[in-house]
């Protein structure tokens, strides 16, 4: 009887608890007009060196302590937890969505939100195709160059239970005031090259430098542009701080073994293998997309210059300027936006979208927003927000405060996005 009553209690606290949570996400949704506030996300990496050029305090790049890795990540607008092997944290990779009730500041799972919300969010033809927000987008910042290294594609993936990663870069020019080590990018295999020669570097992984990237070839970064990156193309990013939309995945395997000096362990190699498959070199070189990655116009097909979304002469008239940055991928795609000195404009787009401040202060519908200049790992800020599909078609008031600075945001959406359907980029 006693026991049955304690289970009863539990219930009833937990349902309370529950239906509370979803009255704050309706009330925040209402708050913001349709625009939801999310925290800062920050995400480290043991195999990484940080850059140190995404507005983290100094004294917080190492704050979860050196066997964690340094904070050379932050995660936008995403459902996806990060895969940081044993010692990840319960919400690591996850953004929060920001509530202010007047009394108190709550914080509230963005993926949570999407459950409860649905097509009212992130509208009704992505929630009906997904169930899910099925990207997110992050800063990725090493002060040096990664190994080259390979995401699967959804066949392979499933092998062990994740989705594929398709991926893009756009260089932001407001976090690049130095390049880093290496601002060079390996992509691909050089035309010409065997399959066994790339298995022999595979066989190599632990002899010391295996010397994949002799049969790559390097691009150098150009703040301002960025690159495609689909599943199966092995790349080697550079060190220039990036912004990589993303599929909501974090699968990977490194096929590089010694980079700056540093060695790669072994488990990355086989990371993203079924269990069954380790050893199996075989295996390795199947999930190579061996056409894409050969293709003797890497460059014509994987470079993204900024393409204006209308004629800027029309931009320029109203008082801003928008670029598609990532459009080459079905999967996501991406645009930056900036709103010039002292002007008031409204930007209608057709699909919901995360966006993130990247230079300026002003007014997003109800929202003050602002770019911080260093922020700690705890903090808050008013730099990140989450645009509902309703609220983005109805049209987003945008006012820029300051009469000498941009006002400029990077805005990442979903999967086939019809704006960028209706153009002749994808």
């Amino acid at each position: 009887m006693i026991s049955g009553q304690l289970r009863n209690c539990s219930i009833k606290r937990l349902t309370t608890k529950l239906l509370n949570l979803m009255t704050m996400i309706q009330k925040a949704m209402e708050q913001g007009e349709g625009i939801l506030r999310l925290a800062p996300n920050w995400v480290p990496r043991s195999f990484c060196v940080p850059g140190r050029r995404i507005k983290l305090h100094p004294d917080d790049y190492y704050i979860l302590g050196g066997e964690r890795g340094g904070i050379d990540e932050r995660w936008l607008s995403s459902t996806t937890p990060a895969k940081n092997g044993p010692m990840t944290g319960e919400y690591e990779g996850l953004s929060f969505v920001v509530y202010d009730d007047g009394e108190n500041t709550h914080k509230l799972l963005l993926r949570g939100a999407v459950e409860e919300l649905k097509g009212e969010l992130i509208g009704a033809r992505l929630w009906n195709a997904y169930q899910s927000w099925p990207m997110y987008s992050k800063f990725f910042d090493n002060m040096g160059p990664l190994p080259h290294h390979i995401h699967h594609n959804d066949e392979k993936a499933a092998l062990i239970g994740q989705q594929g990663k398709p991926e893009a870069y756009y260089f932001p020019p407001q976090l690049n005031n130095h390049g880093g080590d290496f601002p060079y990018t390996f992509m691909g295999i050089a035309p010409g090259t065997s399959k066994e020669t790339i298995r022999t570097c595979l066989e190599n992984f632990t002899k010391g430098d295996n010397k994949i990237t002799n049969y790559s070839q390097a691009y150098r970064l150009e703040p301002g542009t960025g690159w495609d990156v689909p599943p199966g193309l092995l790349h080697a990013p550079g060190s220039l701080c990036t912004y990589e939309p993303q599929k909501a995945s974090d699968v990977f395997a490194m096929y590089q073994s010694l980079v700056n000096e540093a060695i790669i362990p072994e488990a990355l190699l086989w990371n993203g293998t079924p269990k069954e498959q380790i050893g199996d070199f075989d295996a390795l070189l199947d999930v190579i997309d061996w056409e894409l990655n050969v293709d003797p116009n890497m460059m014509q097909h994987r470079f993204m210059p900024p393409v204006p979304v209308r004629p800027v002469s029309e931009m320029l008239e109203e008082g801003y300027i928008e670029n598609w940055i990532c459009y080459k991928s079905s999967a996501f795609s991406a645009k930056e936006l900036t709103i010039l000195p002292e002007q008031t404009v409204t930007i209608y787009d057709a699909a919901a979208y995360g966006l993130i401040m990247m230079q300026g202060r002003g007014k997003m519908g109800v929202w003050d927003v602002e770019t911080p200049a260093l922020i700690r790992y705890d903090q808050l800020t008013h730099d990140e927000f989450f645009v509902s599909e309703k609220a983005a078609i109805a049209g987003v008031r945008i006012t820029n405060h300051s009469s000498t600075d941009p006002l400029v945001m990077l805005k990442h959406f979903g999967p086939d996005n019809p704006e960028l359907h209706s153009t002749s980029l994808i």
